[in-house]
């Protein structure tokens, strides 16, 4: 087997779930001088609290600056190795609700300059998988039981992709088409992109087409053709206004955490959505 090759990962929860929300950790830069713990520490206490709630973690825990890099190296707090222990100490809590682990570009300094991975590091603590490029995850809950056309034993599936990003782009429409350009060649349910510290969430319709077919009245072989949606989403920052960002021009970041919420029609969220699918994403901002 190529381990260079990209693979998925999952994992099965209760089939007595009925619903699943998900949250998406990226951008924190723990070690900026302009990192807000206070916002981190309620996503972690709105993961505790709710016990359906799991997360991945999607790079730039830590701010890991360089010599050779942009950041404030005589104001970050603590080496790299201190901010990944403070994260890794942090995280051990919910390790149980972390999903998967990829990397960041502020990790990667790391790597880059020493061959030290500190986002592996932060994974093996974690009991997580890890693939720094990106992770295509498969989450499988609950129970067909009830549900018209499907069986009792299979569970609900879906599918979720995340990389952290890449690029400087400066306009909110110019970071939100990076996320677009991947729904072109991954098939998920949602595909979440970081770095941007800009949230933004949009649906992507695409057209899947019923392998089943049959003769019609013409007597052509035709087949359904399903409309699927899923959820093009850039993610939130934990870092606030100011240093190397403002003077660079950038604008505020987005400290809102968006909650991804996996529904099948047994969660009692299904009656406020008037479309009926076997199943739906909702991101609330």
């Amino acid at each position: 087997m190529n381990t260079n090759e990209i693979r998925w990962y999952g994992r099965v929860l209760s089939p007595a779930l009925t619903e699943v929300s998900i949250i998406v950790i990226s951008d924190l830069h723990y070690g900026n001088p302009y990192c807000s713990v206070k916002h981190f520490e309620r996503t972690l206490e709105f993961i505790q609290e709710n016990a359906d709630c799991y997360c991945f973690l999607n790079g730039d825990l830590c701010e890991s600056t360089l010599r050779t890099s942009k950041g404030e190296i005589f104001k970050q707090v603590g080496s790299p190795q201190d901010q990944r222990d403070w994260v890794i100490k942090k995280l051990l809590p919910i390790k149980d609700r972390v999903l998967a682990v990829a990397t960041g570009n502020h990790e990667a300094r790391i790597y880059d300059t020493a061959g030290i991975d500190i986002s592996k590091d932060i994974a093996t603590a974690l009991n997580a998988p890890y693939r720094p490029e990106g992770m295509l995850f498969k989450l499988s809950f609950g129970s067909g039981k009830g549900v018209h056309g499907r069986p009792a034993d299979r569970p609900f599936v879906f599918w979720a992709y995340l990389t952290h990003g890449y690029g400087g782009a400066r306009t909110k429409s110019a970071k939100a088409v990076k996320v677009e350009r991947i729904a072109s060649w991954v098939h998920a349910d949602f595909i979440v992109m970081s770095h941007d510290h800009v949230v933004n969430v949009a649906p992507n319709i695409k057209l899947i087409p019923d392998n089943r077919g049959s003769i019609d009245s013409d007597g052509f072989l035709s087949g359904k053709v399903t409309a699927h949606r899923e959820m093009l989403i850039k993610s939130n920052a934990y870092v606030k206004f100011g240093g190397y960002a403002e003077t660079g021009g950038f604008p505020p970041t987005d400290l809102d955490t968006p909650v991804i919420n996996l529904l099948t029609p047994k969660s009692d969220s299904w009656a406020m959505f008037p479309e009926k699918p076997l199943q739906a994403v909702k991101v609330i901002v």
